[in-house]
Order: C-alpha cells, then sequence, then structure tokens
C-alpha cells in the first residue's frame, strides 16, 4: 500500500503533459493556418479543377482505346466473312463439278468419306480453309 502512495507522488507532471498537448495542438494549427499558401475555397477550387481536367484527359484516352478496338474487331469480322465466303464459294464450285469428298490422292491411295487433306496432297472438301486462316 505504501508503495502505490509513493509512486502518487512521484507522478506531479501529469496534468502538465495534458497541458503540453493542448498548447502543442493550437501552436501548430496557429502556425499552419499562417503559413497556409492559399485559402481553403481557392485550394479546393483548383482541385476541383484538377480533378475535372484528369478526369477528361481518362474519357479522351478510353474514347480513343475504344474506337481502337472497335476498328480491330470490325477488321476482324470482316476477314472471318471473307474467309467465310471464300470456303462456300469453292464448296459450291466443287459441287457444282459434281466432286464429292472422297478423292484419290497424289500417291494412288482413295481418300475417305469426310474429304483427305493429309499429306498424300488431295484436298478434299474444304481444303482451302487453313490456308486461308493462316494469311
Amino acid at each position: 500500500m505504501a508503495y502505490e502512495y509513493d509512486r502518487f507522488e512521484r507522478e506531479e507532471g501529469g496534468g502538465s503533459f495534458l497541458m503540453g498537448l493542448l498548447a502543442g495542438t493550437v501552436l501548430g494549427a496557429g502556425l499552419g493556418m499562417l503559413f497556409a499558401p492559399k485559402a481553403g475555397s481557392e485550394l479546393r477550387s483548383q482541385l476541383g479543377s484538377q480533378f475535372a481536367d484528369q478526369t477528361g484527359r481518362l474519357r479522351d484516352a478510353a474514347d480513343q482505346t475504344y474506337s481502337q478496338a472497335t476498328e480491330k474487331v470490325s477488321q476482324m469480322v470482316d476477314r472471318g466473312r471473307e474467309a467465310y465466303d471464300r470456303a462456300r464459294s469453292s464448296m459450291s464450285t466443287m459441287a457444282s463439278q459434281g466432286t464429292s469428298g472422297s478423292t484419290t490422292g497424289g500417291n494412288g491411295q482413295a481418300g475417305g468419306s469426310t474429304g483427305s487433306t493429309g499429306s498424300s496432297g488431295s484436298t478434299g472438301g474444304g481444303g482451302n480453309i487453313g490456308s486461308t486462316y493462316g494469311a
């Protein structure tokens, strides 16, 4: 019990710490207001205009990227349609000539009923399709 009584007697600076904290807070706020470069309303308006400028730049960049992506996709769709049309016209040409999927290969072997596109050199139904997509 005597130990706790002695400890409280030695803690004389408890109130002075709070006074120092309060004085430091007031002094810091006063110096901050004194050395502030601009008033609060001016700073807010400047930040708002900078935010609007950055938003406009970001929107322009997004629009440009979107238009480039749209153009690339439309080019790819056009290439796909052209390849489809070429394959369809070659199939209709083969059908009008009366050739079927079973052809004889370059080495004399007969192809299957689905067409031969193997290493024998014959191109059955749709042999040109692979070459158009590779180009």
